[in-house]
C-alpha cells in the first residue's frame, strides 16, 4: 500500500471531522438505526461508540459524525455541544 494515499485519506477525514456545523449536526442529528435509534449522535453512550471503533464506523457522513462523537466524548467535551442541541431534545439537562 502506497503510505502518501493512507496519509491522504487520513487527512481528509480530520478535515471533514472538523467542518464547523458537525457540532450541530452532532447535537441533533437522530442515530438512524440499531439499539439507540432516535437518540441524538451526542448523547449515544460512549461504550456504543467505542464498539463502533472496534467493529468498523458506518463509511459515510455518519461515520465521521460518530467517530466526531467519541472524540468529543473521550475528552470530556459534551457539555460544550449541548447548548447546540434543540429545546426540548436533550435527556442530558442539568
Amino acid at each position: 500500500m502506497n503510505s502518501g494515499f493512507f496519509i491522504d485519506i487520513t487527512l481528509s477525514l480530520r478535515i471533514k471531522m472538523f467542518e464547523p456545523n458537525n457540532l450541530v449536526k452532532i447535537a441533533n442529528m437522530k442515530m438512524p438505526f440499531g439499539k439507540y435509534k432516535g437518540r441524538s449522535l451526542i448523547e449515544l453512550p460512549e461504550p456504543y461508540l467505542v464498539w463502533f471503533s472496534r467493529e468498523g464506523f458506518p463509511k459515510n457522513s455518519l461515520g465521521v459524525l460518530l467517530q466526531l462523537t467519541l472524540e468529543i466524548k473521550i475528552n470530556g467535551l459534551e457539555k460544550l455541544v449541548y447548548p447546540l442541541l434543540e429545546k426540548g431534545r436533550t435527556n442530558n439537562e442539568q
